[in-house]
């Protein structure tokens, strides 16, 4: 039975830990296909085009949103985020599930437009250690860090539309929680009508002799 690929929105507050969740789930496991977002702000110590994402002009990334080039796209302490189409599309087609990670607005918008996606948010286990993780960083200003802060509050209200969360206290152990949601998913029965139908239709021949 040939498997159609899961659409996966992984969000979480600034310092949650979303990005090192992802590469050590694609580290890990098989079948996974990271989606690379557009995003007009500068690239961080360490970044690279095309890998972390793909970094625009706000002119660029304008005349994208008129071409309508993304699934969705936000913008997010002053700066725009965005969801290349093509390559989810051709990803999920392949079988592969798709991580999106993205801001609460984008998520929102992804699951209007594709009701199956699976939402998942990740925090840390409490606040002090998301201040401590956001410091730890070292290349956020004082301002910036606040900023953040201020967000996660905001973001705080949004947790409840999302399907799973993810408490990021030990990371291979929620690695191994998102993979273990993820593969779940596949065999819900709404995803497996095909393959049903297809039993029914083969035992209802069976039954009649054929």
């Amino acid at each position: 039975m040939s498997r159609k690929g899961i659409l996966v929105v992984l969000s979480g507050f600034s310092g949650s830990g979303k990005g090192t969740i992802v590469n050590r789930l694609l580290e890990k496991y098989d079948n996974y296909a990271l989606s690379i977002s557009a995003t007009t702000r500068k690239p961080r110590e360490g970044e690279t085009e095309g890998i972390s994402y793909f970094f625009k002009t706000r002119e660029e990334f304008e005349r994208m949103i008129k071409q309508d080039a993304f699934i969705e796209y936000a913008k997010y302490v002053n700066n725009y985020y965005g969801t290349p189409k093509n390559y989810v599309k051709q990803n999920l087609k392949a079988g592969k599930d798709v991580i999106l990670e993205i801001e609460i607005q984008g998520a929102m918008k992804v699951k209007e437009k594709y009701p199956d996606t699976v939402l998942m948010f990740v925090t840390p286990p409490d606040t002090a250690t998301l201040k401590e993780r956001l410091l730890c960083r070292g290349t956020e200003t004082e301002e910036k860090i606040h900023s953040r802060l201020m967000r996660a509050v905001e973001e705080s209200n949004g947790i409840e539309d999302y399907d799973y969360l993810i408490i990021n206290n030990e990371l291979e152990a929620c690695v191994d929680e998102m993979h273990a949601i993820i593969q779940c998913e596949h065999d819900k029965v709404k995803r497996n009508t095909a393959f049903i139908e297809t039993i029914k239709r083969d035992l209802k021949t069976m039954s009649k002799g054929e």
